[in-house]
């Protein structure tokens, strides 16, 4: 059986991904700083910090292939503590990425994002386009295979707070109300996290060695159309107030592409959670 070390799989993308790893008959090991509330009976858990090397080369020990979505995600966390996301992005990538060369991993897959196109997203982007420029020396200077999953507008169950679906859905419930920075024009290719999570898997084939794979979903709507929805499938009238983008500029309009990095290939599902269904899931599990 195929070992699979998913570093940072007690999170959102991470647990799905586990999850979804399992069922396709991988041996899972789950490492992290906290024991996952989401650990099934056939996964196993470490835990550790990707600050320490030393904890990464045992975890890394027989692996096959290692996942790594550990670090700091929330944009705004990176802009209130640059230093800190920094050391958790770029040095704990360093560290992983140095464990799976030490450990003669088949393959490292790296949670990236669609923010490396784009002149947005803080210190959270700057952090993931450094983190793939540094894996990518590693291949060049040792062989070391890996894979970019660039993701899209995620959503559904086991999200942190400031996930975007997640916390309107918490502001409709809690407040009868949402506040909402921008103008409702704003276009997101949104994709549920299960559904993420599979085409996570399916990236283990060989023909995604050394590619960048922008995962994203069918369902395109702009903001407010999918406020609309989850108003609606709340059963509360539509109360949104709208802000000026001028107080938080790190976000992108209508496309994150301003920037060219190395190229990706565009992965979406075949089949794939309706995102009606999807909010209703997130609202109830809100409630």
């Amino acid at each position: 059986m195929r070992k699979v070390l998913v570093i940072g799989g007690t999170g959102f993308v991470g647990s799905h991904t586990s999850d979804a790893l399992s069922d396709a008959g991988y041996e899972v090991t789950i490492f992290d700083k906290i024991g996952s509330q989401w650990l099934r009976e056939d996964q196993k858990m470490i835990e550790g910090d990707i600050l320490n090397l030393d904890d990464l080369l045992s975890a890394c020990e027989g692996k096959d292939y290692v996942y790594h979505f550990a670090g700091i995600a929330d944009i705004n966390e990176s802009k209130e503590n640059p230093s800190h996301t920094v050391e958790y992005n770029v040095l704990g990538t360093t560290n992983v990425t140095q464990a799976c060369n030490a450990k003669a991993v088949k393959r490292l897959i790296f949670a990236s994002t669609m923010y490396v196109y784009s002149p947005y997203g803080s210190f959270y982007r700057a952090t993931k386009q450094a983190s793939e420029s540094i894996i990518e020396v590693f291949h060049q200077e040792f062989g070391l295979e890996y894979s970019f999953l660039r993701y899209g507008s995620l959503y559904g169950p086991r999200a942190q707070n400031w996930n975007s679906i997640r916390r309107y859905a918490t502001q409709i419930l809690n407040e009868g109300k949402i506040d909402y920075i921008g103008s409702g024009n704003e276009r997101r290719e949104y994709i549920h996290v299960i559904d993420a999570a599979k085409l996570s898997v399916k990236i283990l084939e060989n023909k995604y060695s050394n590619q960048a794979i922008t995962v994203t979903g069918h369902q395109v709507m702009n903001s407010n159309e999918m406020m609309d929805m989850m108003f609606e499938i709340s059963g509360k009238k539509k109360n949104i107030k709208y802000i000026d983008r001028d107080s938080d500029p790190d976000h992108y309009i209508n496309t994150p592409y301003r920037f060219t990095p190395k190229t990706a290939i565009k992965l979406i599902p075949e089949e794939y959670f309706d995102l009606g269904q999807g909010i209703l899931e997130v609202i109830e599990e809100v409630s």
